[in-house]
C-alpha cells in the first residue's frame, strides 16, 4: 500500500504545468528533498510568496477531480481515523500510513483530500489530523478529566489503570493521549502528568528522586551517583542538600521526606518527636523515635538529650523540650 501513494501522487502531478508541479512537489517534498515553505520558493522563482500560494490553490484545483479515482484511498484513510476516535498525532500517523519512505506522499494526500484537517501544535496538544475539528472539544473535556484522577492518585499508573478511569475504546485513548501534553508516559509504560519527576525526570535531582523510589531505602550519595550512572558524585552531594525532597539521616546518607523523614539535625529530630508526642518521653521512648529517623549511634543522640539548653528532665525521668 505504502509504495502506492508514490506512484498515485506521481499520476497526479504529470496532469499539472510545469510551474504547478514543481510547486506542489517543493511544498510537500515529494521530490526526496524537505518540503519547503511558500517564502523559498517564492525567492527561487522572483515571485512574492502570496504568487506561490495561488499556484499551489490552482494546481489543487486542478488535480482534486484527477484524485477521485483513489477514492478506494481516502476511504482507507477515513477508517483508520475512524479506528483512532476521529483524530491522529501527525508523526504516529505519517509513519503508520507512510512508513519511513512515504510519509511526504500520506501528508500531500490527506491534504488534497480535503477531508482531513491538520491542526498544528499548540500548548495541550501536539501537532494532529483529524476528520471533525469539533471532536477537540470532547477530547479536551476527557484528558482534563483523566488529569484531575491523576493528580488525585498522585502517582504513574500503567495503562491498564488509566483505562479503567476512562470508557472509551483503547486505540481510541491511546490517540487521545498521544496528542496529549499534559498526560505523557515514560519509559517503563506508565502514565501521569507532564511536570511528575517519574515521567519527565529533569537533571540530577529528579534522577536521583527516581533511584530512590527505585531503590525505596536511605542511601549514601555516592551510591546514589553510581546508580544514576555518568553523574559526578559531588555533585549529586550538591543536589541533594539543596532539594527539600531528600533528608540527611546519616553521614552522607538520605532518604526522602516522602518516607516520612523529619528535616534537621539530631536536636532538631528530638524536638520533632517530643513536641509531637504531646507528653514527656523517656530516654527509651526518644532514642527509638530518633533512631528510626537518624543513622546515628545512640551516644550521638544521648548527647544532644543532655542539652539543657533545649530539654529538660523531670523528676520522673523524663523529658520534655524547654519552653524559650
Amino acid at each position: 500500500m505504502e509504495a502506492q501513494y508514490k506512484k498515485i501522487c506521481s499520476d497526479l502531478l504529470r496532469t499539472l504545468p510545469e510551474k504547478q508541479r514543481e510547486v506542489i512537489s517543493r511544498r510537500f517534498g515529494l521530490t526526496g528533498g524537505e518540503d519547503e515553505t511558500l517564502e523559498s520558493i517564492g525567492q527561487s522563482f522572483g515571485i512574492t510568496r502570496e504568487r506561490v500560494r495561488q499556484i499551489e490553490r490552482d494546481a489543487f484545483l486542478k488535480i482534486k477531480p484527477e484524485a477521485e479515482k483513489y477514492s478506494k484511498i481516502f476511504q482507507n484513510f477515513f477508517q483508520y481515523f475512524k479506528k483512532s476516535g476521529g483524530l491522529k498525532k501527525e508523526d504516529v500517523l505519517l509513519e503508520d500510513l507512510g512508513g519511513k519512505k512515504y510519509q511526504a506522499e500520506v501528508y500531500f494526500l490527506l491534504t488534497l483530500a480535503g477531508k482531513f484537517e491538520r491542526i498544528g501544535e499548540t500548548e495541550n496538544f501536539y501537532s494532529l489530523w483529524l476528520t471533525d475539528k469539533n471532536i477537540l472539544n470532547f477530547v479536551s473535556k476527557t484528558i482534563d478529566s483523566l488529569f484531575n484522577k491523576l493528580k488525585e492518585i498522585g502517582k504513574p499508573v500503567s495503562f491498564r489503570e488509566l483505562s479503567a478511569l476512562s470508557s472509551l475504546d483503547k486505540g481510541i485513548l491511546i490517540s487521545y493521549l498521544e496528542i496529549s501534553k499534559k498526560i505523557q508516559n515514560n519509559e517503563a509504560g506508565l502514565y501521569g502528568l507532564k511536570d511528575w519527576p517519574e515521567i519527565n525526570p529533569r537533571g540530577v535531582k529528579d534522577k536521583a528522586y527516581l533511584v530512590f523510589k527505585k531503590e525505596n531505602k536511605p542511601l549514601h550519595f555516592a551510591e546514589v551517583a553510581k546508580l544514576i550512572g555518568g553523574a559526578l558524585t559531588q555533585t549529586v552531594h550538591n543536589e541533594l542538600i539543596r532539594d527539600p525532597r531528600f533528608i540527611l539521616v546519616g553521614r552522607g546518607t538520605y532518604a526522602l521526606a516522602d518516607w516520612g523523614y523529619y528535616p534537621g539535625q539530631v536536636k532538631d529530630v528530638i524536638q520533632k518527636v517530643l513536641v509531637s508526642g504531646q507528653k514527656p518521653l523517656t530516654k527509651k521512648e526518644i532514642l527509638e523515635k530518633v533512631l528510626s529517623q537518624r543513622l546515628v549511634k545512640e551516644n550521638t543522640v544521648l548527647l544532644n538529650l543532655s542539652n539543657r539548653k533545649y530539654f529538660l528532665k523531670d523528676p520522673q525521668g523524663k523529658y520534655t523540650v524547654k519552653e524559650s
